[in-house]
C-alpha cells in the first residue's frame, strides 16, 4: 500500500462534511484530492520518511508562514522543492481538527490556484 487508506478516509469525510466538489485519484504513489479540477492535497508513504505525509498544496503566502513549524517539510518529489505546497509529519495530523486546519488551508487557496491538466476519470 502506497498511502494510509484511514487517512484518506478521515480526508474524504472532511471534505463531505464541507460539501467540498471533489475527487481523488491515485498517483505520484499515493491518493491525490481535486477540487475544481486542482490538485487540493494527497496523501503518500515516504520512503525516506518511513510514514504518510500530507501533501498540502496552501500557496506561497502560507508556505512562508508554515514552513518553520517542526511537523512542516519542504515538498520535493523531485529534489526540488515545490513553491506553495508543503508536506505535512503525522505530528501535524494526528488529531482531527489538525487535519481539518489543513484542509481548510487548502480550501482557501485553491480558487487562487491554476487548474491542474489531469482530470477526473
Amino acid at each position: 500500500m502506497a498511502y494510509d487508506e484511514y487517512l484518506g478516509e478521515r480526508i474524504t469525510n472532511i471534505l463531505k462534511c464541507k460539501s467540498a466538489n471533489f475527487f481523488s485519484k491515485k498517483m505520484m504513489g499515493g491518493l491525490v484530492f481535486f477540487v475544481d479540477d486542482k490538485m487540493l492535497c494527497g496523501i503518500n508513504i515516504d520512503k525516506k520518511f518511513g510514514d504518510s505525509l500530507l501533501m498540502a498544496r496552501v500557496g506561497e503566502e502560507a508556505y512562508q508562514e508554515h514552513i518553520s513549524k517542526e511537523e512542516c517539510l519542504p515538498m520535493d518529489f523531485t529534489g526540488r522543492p515545490m513553491k506553495g505546497y508543503l508536506f505535512i509529519t503525522p505530528a501535524g495530523f494526528d488529531f482531527d481538527a489538525d487535519l481539518e486546519r489543513w484542509i481548510d488551508l487548502c480550501l482557501a487557496y485553491n480558487p487562487l490556484a491554476k487548474a491542474n491538466k489531469s482530470k477526473k476519470k
